[in-house]
C-alpha cells in the first residue's frame, strides 16, 4: 500500500488540496492523510510536497515517438515508446497506425496484441504506459484528405476485416463520403464496441451529421484533414462544434491549431473535448529528417511537415497540451487535464476504470510540478517514471 499526501490532487471538477489518496494496484481510498495513516500503518509514505497530484493522461491518437512508431513492426518498439510517453504524463494509450496493405496492418495488429497482454499482465515488468488497444487511422478515408497519409494504400471501407480486430481496436478512422463509409459506420456500431471517428473526409456539414445519426460519435483531429468552418458551408469542423455529445479530438501544440481557437472550442465541446498528441517517431528527439508512414518528414521545433509542406504529425506531449490549454483558455487546470484524462477514457468506453482519481479504479496517478511537468507516473500502482 502507497499513500501520496500533502499534494494539490486534481479531481474532475476541483482541485481539493486537504486530501490524501492510498492506492495498491487500484485506488483504495481518498481521505484526510491522517485518516489515511492511521487505516493503513504499514503504507509506504508519499510526500507530493505540495505539488500536484492528478489522474494519469490518456492518448487516445499516438503514433510514436523516440525514434519508433507502431506501424514499423519493430519487435520491442511499443514497450519502449510506453516508457517513453509515462514521462510525459500518459498511463495508458491506443498506439495509432497509419494508412498501410490490410496485411502489413495485420503484422502491427499481432504485435498490439502481444504488447497489450504483456502491459495488462504485470505494470512493473512493462514499466510504462499501459496499452489499451489501437487507434486504426486509416486505410478507410479520402484522399482529397488524406493529409500525411499515402494514397497508395488506401482502401474501401472494411467492416470484415476491422471486426477481426475487435479485441483491440478501440476506434477506426473512417470517412464517411467515400464508398461504403456511411455503411461501415452504422455496421461497426451496431456489432461491435468499436468507436467510429469521422476524419480524413472531405464531407460536408450535413454527411457528417449524418454520421453522427448512423452511430459516429468521435471526430479525429479536429480542423485537420476534414473541411473547415464557413458560414455558408460549415463542414467538418461545424458539425462537430454543433454536436455536444460527440468527442472531439485537438492536437493543441499551438501549430496544428493556433491558440486563439483554444477558447472557441472548450467552449463548444466542454467535458467533450479530447487532447490528443497525434505524435510521430521524432517525438522527443532533435529535429532532422524522420519518416511517417513510409514518407520523408522534416521537423523544426514543434513543426512536422513533408517535403510539399503537408503538415505531418507532432512532436506533441500529452502534459504539455495540458499546459497549452491551460495558459491559452479561461479554463482552470483541472478542466484541462479532464480533456486529456477523463474524456478520451470516457470516448473510448474505459472510464470505469480509467482517466480520474476515484476509489475502485486504478492506480494512474502521476505528480506534477506547479507548470504540469511530470516529477513521478504511477502505472497500477507501479512507479514507472521519475524525473
Amino acid at each position: 500500500m502507497k499513500i501520496i499526501k500533502n499534494g494539490r490532487l486534481i479531481l474532475p471538477d476541483r482541485i481539493e488540496e486537504n486530501l490524501a489518496i492510498a492506492f495498491s494496484h487500484r485506488i483504495e481510498a481518498i481521505a484526510p492523510a491522517s485518516e489515511l495513516e492511521k487505516k493503513y500503518p504499514d503504507a509506504e509514505i508519499i510526500d507530493a510536497g505540495g505539488n500536484y497530484v492528478s489522474p494519469g493522461l490518456v492518448d487516445v491518437h499516438c503514433h510514436g515517438c523516440g525514434g519508433d512508431d507502431t506501424c514499423d513492426n519493430t519487435p520491442g518498439a511499443i514497450q519502449k515508446m510506453s516508457r517513453m510517453v509515462a514521462g510525459f504524463g500518459v498511463t495508458s494509450w491506443l498506439p495509432t497506425t497509419m494508412t498501410y496493405p490490410l496485411d502489413y496492418l495485420r503484422v502491427t495488429f499481432s504485435q498490439i496484441r502481444e504488447a497489450k497482454a504483456e502491459s495488462e499482465k504485470d505494470a512493473s515488468a512493462w514499466g510504462g504506459a499501459q496499452v489499451l488497444g489501437t487507434h486504426m487511422e486509416g486505410p478507410f478515408i479520402d484522399v482529397t484528405k488524406m493529409g500525411a497519409q499515402n494514397p497508395e494504400y488506401i482502401s474501401k471501407p472494411n467492416a470484415a476485416f476491422t471486426k477481426e480486430y475487435e479485441d483491440i481496436i478501440r476506434i477506426v478512422t473512417v470517412a464517411p463520403n467515400v464508398p461504403g463509409g456511411m455503411e461501415f459506420i452504422e455496421e461497426i456500431t451496431r456489432d461491435t464496441g468499436i468507436v467510429c471517428s469521422v476524419g480524413h473526409t472531405g464531407a460536408n456539414y450535413d454527411c457528417i451529421k449524418e454520421a453522427f445519426a448512423k452511430g459516429s460519435d468521435h471526430v479525429t483531429h479536429l480542423f485537420n484533414a476534414q473541411n473547415g468552418l464557413h458560414h455558408r458551408d460549415p463542414g467538418a469542423v461545424g458539425a462537430a462544434l454543433t454536436s455536444p455529445e460527440v468527442y472531439t479530438e485537438m492536437i493543441c501544440d499551438t501549430f496544428h491549431i493556433h491558440p486563439g481557437v483554444f477558447q472557441l472550442v472548450c467552449d463548444c465541446k466542454g467535458d467533450h473535448l479530447v487532447l490528443i498528441t497525434d505524435c510521430m517517431k521524432a517525438g522527443g528527439l532533435p529535429d532532422g529528417k524522420y519518416d511517417l508512414g513510409g514518407q520523408d518528414v522534416y521537423v523544426t521545433g514543434i513543426k512536422c511537415v513533408l517535403e510539399s509542406g503537408t503538415i505531418a504529425g507532432s512532436v506533441l506531449r500529452l502534459n504539455k497540451a495540458v499546459q497549452n490549454v491551460w495558459h491559452n483558455t479561461n479554463w482552470p487546470l483541472y478542466k484541462a487535464v479532464f480533456a486529456a484524462s477523463l474524456a478520451p477514457a470516457r470516448s473510448i468506453r474505459l472510464d470505469d476504470c480509467k482517466g480520474s482519481l476515484e476509489e475502485g479504479k486504478d492506480a494512474d496517478i502521476l505528480i506534477a510540478d506547479a507548470d504540469f511537468e511530470i516529477i513521478n507516473t504511477f502505472v497500477r500502482g507501479e512507479k514507472v517514471y521519475e524525473r
